[in-house]
Formats: C-alpha cells, structure tokens, sequence
C-alpha cells in the first residue's frame, strides 16, 4: 500500500508543476546534463511512518527543492530577492494546487500542523541558481485542509486559460513558440507553425519578473487550434504590455461578427464587439500605452462591460445598443492572439457573462500573481 499511495502522491506533485522541469530524485543530480528547462523542482525521495498501523494512512516528510536560474546578465534588471521572492511564489501556488486537488475525492491528504519550513539557499549545484527548500509532512487518506484561494477554475464556463508559465512548447536556444497548451482542460489549445511569425517565450522578466511572450508588433500570432469556445456571451481576461497603439492582443473574425481586445490609434485600450452591422465599443479613454495590465471583456445580451486595472487606473465603461443582435454567436472560426508589439503573461476566456463577484475574484487571483496595482 504504501508504494501505491507514493506513487499516487508524486503523481499529483508532477501534473501541478507547470512551470518548468520536475525531477523525482536527489540534489546531485540537478541539471547534471545540462538540459533543464527551470524553475526546476526537485522532489527528494521522502521518509514516511505509520503511526497509527489501523488508522490506514502514512505521513510522509517531504523535501522539496525549487530552483531557478540568476545569472549575471539577470542582475542588471532584477535583484536576487525578487528573484527567490517569485519562485517562492511559484512554490506556494504549487502546493495549493496539490492541496485542492485533494479537497473531495476519495484519496485524501493534508499537511500535519506546523509542519511547513521555507528555507533560502546561498550557492549550489551546476549553475548559477536560486533555491527554495520546502520541507513537510503530509498525511495520506485523511481530510483537513481547506484551501481558500481563488482560481479561474474554480468559476463554471471557463474554456480557455493560457498561462506563460505553463503549458508551453518552444525551442530552447531561439525561445520561438510552437504550441501553447490550454491549461482549463477544454482542449482549446494555440499555435503557430510558421517560425517567423512564433513569438518569443521569456521565462521570466516580465511583470513582477514573471514569464511572458514577447510579440514583435509585425507578424507574430498564435491561432487556436479549433474553433473559438465563445458563443453568445463571454468574458475574456488578459494580462499584458501593449506597447503600440493602433495593435490588437486578441481577436475573433467571422462574416463581420468581431471580437477585439486592442490598443485604438490613441493608445486607449478598447474593446469591441461587433454582431455583423451594429459594433459596441468601450475606451478606457486614457493613455495606456506601455503599461502593465489587466484588461476584461464581458459580454451578456446587448451590452459589453469593459473593466481595466494598472498602477494608476480602475476604469470601468459599459456599452449599449437596443438594436445590437443579441443572439449573434461568435464561435464559427478561431480566434487570434497577437499583432500586438508587446507582451502577453496570461489569457483566460470563459462561455458565459460572469458577475461582478466572479470578475473581481479572477482579477484578485491575476493580480495576486503578477501585482499589476
């Protein structure tokens, strides 16, 4: 038994690190042929007891090491704190994820009571790195714990969430992006085929020195795979640095139906949703050229709500027309992301307006994550 509930636990460890490389194995071996792909985590081979022998669960004292690379040319833009700050953050997501996991089903566990250590570690292994050692003892087949995090999936209809972080398929030495993976579990994955329009993926320097795409305001894009999931009503998030005006960061096309989420020619960030004839459109009416974001579409009926967040500005704007056709749908092709110059960190769309609460809790989420304001 105690083999099975190890190799089910490490299960879980592996699928909720989407960051970077996962190693089941031992310090020494850190990146010992030089092809990891960081932030690394490490799970080293726990010790375990039963205390109770009839209780049927194990307590396993876990060491887990989160690494990522600081090299010199890094030091120029970001200080080592900020650096072992976000991988702390990475780490600590990481373990809520593997936590809610185990919230209602039947293979249950939780963390013993004050059992967590977070330890900061100076030099060490085969590059130039910082790590995280995160060190507990978890208790297998028995329900606690209660995480109180909000993420997008915690909220119906979401269809597409594309991460920077996660779920992305690129070429090391070019970092030019072939293939993004859609993490809300609906299959609705980009890409781009064509090398000279893939934009660059970063693994970190982005806002808060999180990873991020880099669009050259030219040709790159990424195309979804199949079919764009938004139909009648639909709210879009996204997280991002538009640096040009008169550039789109996401948009969807079909016989005059549109979707788009841009920079206008002011440099305002807008959005627009046209049903054929009749196009709504919301301004920020402000510069935000430039500027680290979080901007929402939501569309429900006749009407779209436009709602944007940075460091100096909450804007909310709604937009209306009696005569806009409210059963237009928007689903009949893909939708693309990019034509920005710019960066992207995060995309998330659900099918459906959700409310005021819902919106205010994914934008605590992104900004809990990227600290926009």
């Amino acid at each position: 038994m105690a083999i099975t509930r190890l190799t089910d636990i490490i299960t879980v460890f592996d699928s909720k690190w989407t960051y970077g490389d996962v190693k089941f194995g031992y310090d020494g071996e850190v990146n010992q042929d030089h092809d990891t792909q960081y932030p690394l985590m490490l799970v080293n081979p726990p010790e375990s007891t039963i205390p109770v022998i009839y209780d049927g669960r194990e307590e396993y004292s876990f060491e887990i090491n989160f690494y990522n690379l600081y090299s010199q040319a890094a030091q120029s833009v970001v200080t080592l704190q900020k650096r072992w700050d976000n991988l702390q953050d990475l780490s600590n997501e990481w373990l809520d994820m593997v936590l809610k996991n185990y919230q209602d089903v039947t293979v249950e566990a939780y963390l013993n009571d004050e059992s967590i250590e977070i330890e900061r570690i100076k030099d060490t292994q085969n590059d130039k790195l910082v790590q995280i050692k995160l060190t507990f003892t978890m208790s297998a087949f028995t329900k606690c714990f209660r995480p109180v995090s909000s993420y997008p999936s915690d909220f119906a209809g979401l269809a597409v969430w594309l991460r920077a972080d996660s779920g992305v398929t690129f070429d090391i030495p070019t970092k030019r992006v072939s293939a993004w993976s859609d993490k809300s579990g609906q299959g609705n994955d980009v890409a781009q085929a064509t090398v000279s329009k893939q934009p660059l993926r970063e693994g970190y320097g982005g806002q808060d020195d999180k990873a991020y795409f880099s669009f050259d305001g030219t040709n790159d894009g990424m195309i979804s795979n199949s079919n764009s999931p938004t139909d009648t009503d639909f709210t879009i998030f996204e997280v991002s640095k538009m640096n040009e005006a008169s550039k789109v960061l996401f948009s969807y096309d079909f016989e005059g139906r549109q979707i788009k989420m841009e920079l206008n020619s002011s440099g305002n960030f807008t959005t627009k949703v046209n049903d054929g004839s009749i196009e709504l459109i919301s301004s920020t009416g402000v510069l935000n050229k430039g500027n680290n974001h979080i901007g929402v579409l939501a569309k429900g009926g006749k009407e779209i709500n436009l709602k944007y967040y940075d460091s100096l500005n909450t804007i909310t704007r709604n937009e209306n027309n009696n005569d806009f056709n409210a059963g237009a749908i928007y689903n009949e092709s893909s939708f693309l992301i990019g034509a920005l110059d710019g960066q992207l960190q995060e995309l998330i769309v659900y099918t459906r307006k959700l409310s005021d609460n819902e919106i205010a809790r994914v934008v605590g989420y992104l900004n809990l994550k990227y600290k926009i304001y």
